[in-house]
Formats: C-alpha cells, sequence, structure tokens
C-alpha cells in the first residue's frame, strides 16, 4: 500500500499511509486510537475505498472496490464483532454467500471444513449451532469463512479481546501453523505482551501516517510504546495499597434470569470495598453484565440481596429500585456498561450533550444549563487526549477508543461511592489505558468502591485488590490480586471451583 489518504468529513483517518504485507510473516500494527489502522485494513478488505494512493499486489497494480474483489486476490479479515447468523450451523455460516458449481452440498462444506481444521490446528464441530458456541469457536468459524474462500492474507482486528489465556494460546499456535504454511497474517492489537509473543514485524502508525517498522526481535515494549505515543511512557500499572476498607456493597445469593428464561447469575455472594478495586474475571457473556446491570437496577432479580452500606453500617436494599430512585436515595453508582453506543452514550448527540444526560435532572430550573456540561466536555477531550474535531461532533462519528474515553470521563466525572466499570480499556491504545488505569486508582484512593470487569487478565492481576472469577454465572473462587496465577484464574474462568476462596 502506497501513498494512501482516507478522509471522513474534516476528519484525516489516514494520509499518505504505506504498508507491506509479506508472505510467511506475522506482522503486528500499532497505533493510537483514531490512528486509522483499522480504516487502512479496511481499505484492503475492500469495506472502504481510498480517496488516493495505490494498492499492489505480487507488484501488479490492483483496485479494491469491495469485499468481493478483496476476496479474489486473497484478503480475507475478521472483525472485532463477529459477523455471523446465530440460527444457523458453522458450515451453513461459512457456506453464506458462496456461489459455486452445480448443486450445493452442505456435506461437501462441512468435509471441507474438518479438512481445514486438521491442516491448521483448529477444534470446531461444522453442524454445531453458532448460538451454542463459545466466543473462541465463534472467532474459530470467522476464520474459517475466510480460509474456505481462498484467503492467502489474513486480517484480525483485535483478535484476543474477549479469550482466555488458554484460547489465546491456541489461536497463537493455529495463527503460527498458517504462517508457516506461507501465509501472510496481520494482527491490529494493542497488547504489548501479544506482540513481543506473537508477531515477527510491527509497524506503527500515528495520525494516519505510517511511522515506521521494525522486526520484533530487535524492539521491546518500552520503545514500540515510545514509537506509537511519540514520547517516553511509563508502563507499569500502580497499585497503591487499599486506605480505611469499609463494607459498601454487599450482594448475598443472587440470581438472575435473562428474558429468555435462561440463569445468567446463580447463588452469587461477594462483597465490594470502599478503597479497594474488586476485579470480575470471566470469558465473556458468563454473567459480567447482567451482575453489574442487577446492581445498577437495570436487572429484573429472581432472588437474592443487594445492599448499599451507608458510612456509618445502615443498609439499604437496592433491589426494586430503578436507577433514578436508587439517586434519589444518595447512593452514587457510576456505570460504564459494555455497549457504549447502545447503552451508555447517545451517537447522534455531540459529546456536551451526552455529558448533560447525567446531569439534567439536577436542575430546578426548567431551563437546562447547558454550560457545566460543556466544561465537562472539554475537560474529557482535554484530559484524556479525545481526537474529535470539535465539542460539537456526534459521538458516532469517533473511532471506538474515543467513544470510550468520552464515556469514561464522563462517569468518572460524577463523583461516584461506587464506580462500576465493564470493560473500561476495551479497543483504547496503551496510553489511553494506562490513563484510565490512573483514574480508577485515583478513584480507589477517594474512598470509591471500584468494581472492574476485565478481560486482560494481566492487568486484572495488576490493578485489582481481589478478584471474583465468573464461571457459567457462579462464582467459581475470590483471589488476591497480589498473589494470584494467572493460570490457575483461567482455568477457573473455564470450570466452576478453583483454589480461590469464596469471601
Amino acid at each position: 500500500m502506497r501513498n494512501i489518504t482516507k478522509t471522513f468529513g474534516s476528519i484525516v483517518a489516514n494520509e499518505n499511509a504505506r504498508l507491506d504485507i509479506y508472505r510467511g510473516e506475522i506482522l503486528a500494527i500499532l497505533g493510537e486510537n483514531g490512528s486509522g489502522k483499522t480504516t487502512l485494513m479496511n481499505m484492503l478488505a475492500g469495506i472502504y475505498f481510498p480517496d488516493s494512493g495505490q494498492i499492489y499486489y505480487n507488484g501488479k497494480e490492483i483496485v479494491i472496490a469491495s469485499p468481493k474483489d478483496a476476496f479474489e486476490y486473497g484478503i480475507g479479515m475478521i472483525h472485532q464483532h463477529f459477523k455471523l447468523v446465530n440460527v444457523l450451523s458453522a458450515a451453513e455460516n461459512v457456506a453464506l454467500g458462496l456461489h459455486e458449481k452445480g448443486r450445493f452440498n452442505i456435506k461437501k462444506v462441512a468435509e471441507r471444513i474438518r479438512e481445514l481444521c486438521d491442516q491448521y490446528g483448529f477444534e470446531i464441530d461444522p453442524n454445531e449451532k453458532i448460538y451454542n458456541m463459545s466466543v473462541s469457536e465463534k472467532q474459530t468459524v470467522e476464520i474459517i469463512k475466510v480460509l474456505y474462500r481462498g484467503a492467502d492474507i489474513l486480517i484480525l482486528d483485535e483478535p484476543t479481546a474477549v479469550l482466555t489465556p488458554q484460547e489465546t494460546e491456541k489461536l497463537f499456535n493455529v495463527l503460527r501453523n498458517m504462517r508457516d504454511a506461507g501465509k501472510a497474517i496481520v494482527i491490529i492489537t494493542h497488547k504489548m505482551n501479544e506482540v513481543e509473543e506473537l508477531s515477527d514485524r510491527v509497524v506503527v502508525l500515528r495520525k494516519g501516517a505510517y511511522v515506521g517498522g521494525v522486526m520484533t526481535k530487535d524492539t521491546n515494549a518500552e520503545e514500540m510504546t515510545n514509537m506509537l505515543v511519540g514520547h517516553t511512557v511509563k508502563l507499569e500499572i500502580d497499585r497503591p495499597e487499599p486506605v480505611n476498607v469499609k463494607p459498601r456493597i454487599k450482594v448475598e445469593h443472587l440470581t438472575v434470569r435473562n428474558e429468555e428464561g435462561l440463569v445468567k447469575l446463580n447463588d452469587v455472594s461477594f462483597t465490594a470495598n470502599s478503597g479497594e478495586i474488586l476485579g470480575i474475571a470471566g470469558v465473556s457473556g458468563n454473567g459480567q453484565k447482567e451482575l453489574l446491570e442487577a446492581i445498577a437496577g437495570l436487572q429484573t432479580v429472581e432472588s437474592g440481596n443487594i445492599c448499599y452500606i451507608e458510612d456509618d453500617g445502615k443498609e439499604e436494599q437496592l433491589i426494586g429500585k430503578d436507577p433514578l430512585s436508587i439517586q434519589k436515595m444518595g447512593v452514587s453508582l457510576s456505570f460504564v456498561p459494555e455497549d457504549r453506543l447502545g447503552m451508555g452514550l447517545v451517537g447522534t448527540m455531540d459529546l456536551s450533550d451526552n455529558m448533560m444526560l447525567r446531569s439534567y435532572r439536577q436542575g430546578a430550573s426548567p431551563i437546562l444549563d447547558q454550560k457545566s456540561p460543556h466544561a465537562l466536555a472539554e475537560n474529557v477531550v482535554k484530559d484524556l487526549g479525545v481526537l474529535t474535531p470539535s465539542i460539537e461532533t456526534p459521538v458516532k462519528n469517533l473511532s471506538g477508543g474515543n467513544v470510550q474515553k468520552v464515556l469514561v470521563g464522563r462517569e468518572i466525572a460524577s463523583a461516584p461511592t461506587v464506580l462500576m466499570t465493564a470493560y473500561a480499556v476495551r479497543g483504547l491504545d496503551i496510553n489511553s489505558s494506562y490513563m484510565i488505569y490512573d483514574l480508577i486508582n485515583r478513584q480507589k484512593q477517594e474512598g470509591v468502591a471500584v468494581i472492574y470487569v476485565g478481560e486482560d487478565l494481566d492487568v486484572l492481576l495488576q490493578l485489582a485488590d481481589r478478584i471474583l472469577v465468573l464461571c457459567a454465572g457462579q462464582v467459581s473462587g475470590i483471589v488476591e490480586g497480589k498473589t494470584a496465577d494467572k493460570l490457575e484464574v483461567g482455568r477457573m474462568m473455564t470450570r466452576v471451583g478453583g483454589t480461590g476462596s469464596n469471601e
């Protein structure tokens, strides 16, 4: 790719960017949020079309105007959010959109899938329905989809975002097998340890432009981060000692069912303390979302108790109260949900108006106070480095990482006594992630009870004082952050029971 430029209105996503991809190599692409990594790869995959620049394949200039064109050149992209039909089987999903000669034969598709599994080391049942699959199995189906179509260049966007350590290692082994078979693998990631472990070469983008590339064996995480940000960054997560620890949220025997009647939380009990970070670990979809929503008054509870404990020890029952009632009780809960635009922010509203969503009920006047939300929006943009043309820009026009910064900044600014975050740094670059870790630690030092749902176990083990592990909606154990073993926590995430306590 040479001199690739792509703009969206006044936003320049890529400017004269360049990239070389080689067969038999795993290439990692690094860059801060809004640096144009995904946009550049989307142009290679035919989802976007560059405003200017050239793409060469085997030395010959080509035009990629659609995903169909990309597949003709052996280019396939596995997106962060899977594009599968839940009610169909793996084989049916793989076959969707294919136009093959003769009569369609699903058995032949399944047979070819098994061949690909044997060749590269996948584990998947072609006849299994998608809704019965784990996250890693769904990802496997996405990879097989592009391999089935003959892809030689595979692009993976944040491939390990919701995988356990064991699933991540399996994926890495498969990617190495594919590289050794002559495939070109491109991964977009923010996890430096994965870049060091998996990639052969690293390319860094900054503000939409190519900054440089280096062989992975010739660099380290600190050097890559400095290239990424443009200045020296401290790569250590502080864990200040908990101060004046008191019980703040007490959950007892909590059971929650979803709309389909499936049990999502089963007899869950724990205590979250003020001045402490309680980490929640678990494979995505094992009850983390329902747990935070139940505490926040957004989820119907079948049985159990959730109590808010005042400084004087008085207990207030939260079950049966909606979020507004909880707020009127004087209980300050901040909730950063997993679904940023679906639940946390309104995509069509600008940054200032999204800040106002938190404060508009506080005014006694029928005329809304617009100055305070505007000032808060400006502070969040400045303090967290949100890349936006202006405060008046609709949040749907921002990159995923910048949307996350807006949401986390707003919630922390509300001075909560309990801060609950679900995947607060998902999709954030390393510099922004460490900003968020620092903000969360500051909340802890101010006596806030922090409940932090995370997907990166390395971060959880460094940040959290205690870690509660969920498996299939049950507490598999609670371990001390300082002494926890990463592999043991990974095992606890995939089976009920472990070496941790339940206190």
